[in-house]
């Protein structure tokens, strides 16, 4: 019996080759690229959670109030840190879309 070159194909593939690929789902897809801010206080990284990712309660250091599971917020670290970027990241915080849009920049 002569051998073939092509890999054998996986037993028990759970999808057929005819079939379309699953439906890529967009906004989980960029909700976690964070994307870069500049303001008067610095440069960040602010990357967005959806409803469907928030799943922990967190303190918003904007309006010291609490951000519950199934709201949409934001993270946010900073990223020109003095410490470098392991420390921006253990620094980052959880924030309201609104309270960190209107955040003032209070010297």
């Amino acid at each position: 019996m002569p051998r073939s070159n092509r890999p054998n194909r996986p037993r028990g593939s759970s999808r057929p080759k005819w079939a379309a690929p699953p439906e890529l789902d967009l906004e989980r897809a960029r909700a976690g690229l964070p994307q870069r801010e500049s303001a008067p206080d610095g440069d960040w990284s602010v990357r967005r959670i959806t409803e469907r990712n928030a799943a922990k309660t967190y303190t918003c250091p904007g309006c010291n109030s609490f951000i519950l599971p199934g709201i949409a917020h934001l993270v946010v670290w900073r990223e020109d840190s003095f410490f470098g970027t392991e420390s921006a990241l253990a620094d980052r915080r959880h924030w309201h879309v609104r309270c960190w849009q209107t955040r003032s920049f209070r010297y």
